[in-house]
């Protein structure tokens, strides 16, 4: 048994019988382990663990320990690595990225980082989840002017119901949402906007529910996650009262995942016609039999070529969309 820091050092303990876990809360440092080999078109790249928030429906910080920042150093090395056996995109991810830099004895941000990023070889990069109250005017203006950023985000939302929101000890409100969503659509070209959104939270009311469907029903968004709320131990929320029964749950969700499916599909509507720059992945898709490949703002298109175009970025139309699949003929 070895825990989540453990785990990288698994050739220290692979003799050993017995449990190796340390406790993570007192993990100061970023762990970082360089890949040099991938099999993937786009990569990876973890720039922080853990998390200094304490949701109270959340255990991530009991798994995962306080935020720990990966040095510039490391993240840039490891883009050099990536981008020397030709991969042309890497993801930003992390438990909390938006608290990147933080625990260095000289803080940093998150566009700290980014400015680094923009100077490397690799050629396209994309954001793993950030807060609301993370994607603030300057980090949004740097990376509309940004020549590798892909205008695509994923918003760690969680609900749309400000009841729902202090109950769970996040630190905006759903106007405050809205108004980032709203500041991302004015400054990219139809960016692909996700987000998580939790129902069923211990206390939530039939009011609060409709609040967040209308707020999301009025949001300029491409997608939704939604999760049913599911108690943990060890958390605040988990002996919250006004618990929600499992089919209160399951219908909210339902009409959540269905508004999901218009908001997507409308948003894939809107990009036909339009040429995107496309990264092909290196094989070709099973179910189809055509070229896979994924626009800057996340969408998966599918190609017909009878030249190999593995592994390339190129400018491709989109046509139609057919089954939630997107269609593209190259330019």
């Amino acid at each position: 048994v070895l825990g989540n820091n453990e785990k990288l050092e698994i050739g220290k303990y692979i003799e050993n019988n017995g449990e190796n876990v340390n406790d993570i809360l007192n993990l100061k440092n970023f762990n970082n382990k360089f890949i040099h080999s991938h099999t993937r078109t786009r990569a990876n790249l973890k720039i922080q663990d853990g998390c200094n928030n304490r949701c109270t429906y959340c255990t991530i910080p009991f798994a995962r320990g306080n935020s720990r920042s990966n040095s510039v150093e490391n993240i840039i090395k490891q883009i050099g690595i990536y981008s020397q056996n030709g991969i042309n995109e890497v993801i930003l991810t992390g438990i909390h990225i938006g608290q990147w830099g933080l625990d260095f004895q000289e803080k940093m941000s998150l566009k700290d980082l980014l400015e680094k990023i923009e100077k490397t070889d690799i050629k396209r990069y994309r954001l793993g989840s950030l807060d609301p109250l993370e994607l603030n005017d300057e980090l949004l203006n740097f990376l509309k002017n940004s020549q590798k950023f892909c205008p695509h985000f994923h918003i760690s939302i969680q609900s749309m119901s400000n009841a729902t929101l202090k109950r769970m000890n996040r630190k905006y409100s759903a106007t405050k949402t809205l108004e980032v969503i709203e500041k991302i659509n004015t400054l990219f070209t139809k960016p692909f906007i996700g987000c998580d959104i939790i129902v069923g939270f211990s206390g939530e009311t039939g009011n609060d529910f409709e609040e967040c469907f209308k707020n999301l029903e009025i949001a300029n968004i491409s997608k939704i996650h939604v999760f049913p709320y599911s108690k943990r131990r060890n958390t605040a929320a988990f002996s919250f009262p006004d618990e929600i029964d499992d089919d209160t749950k399951r219908k909210r969700a339902d009409l959540l995942k269905k508004l999901s499916s218009v908001k997507y599909y409308n948003f894939l509507e809107e990009n036909i016609g339009t040429v995107q720059e496309v990264q092909v992945q290196k094989k070709i898709d099973k179910k189809t039999g055509l070229y896979k490949g994924t626009t800057r703002n996340y969408i998966d298109v599918y190609i017909d070529s009878q030249f190999d175009i593995t592994n390339q970025i190129l400018n491709v139309k989109l046509v139609k969309v057919l089954n939630d699949r997107v269609y593209g003929e190259l330019v």
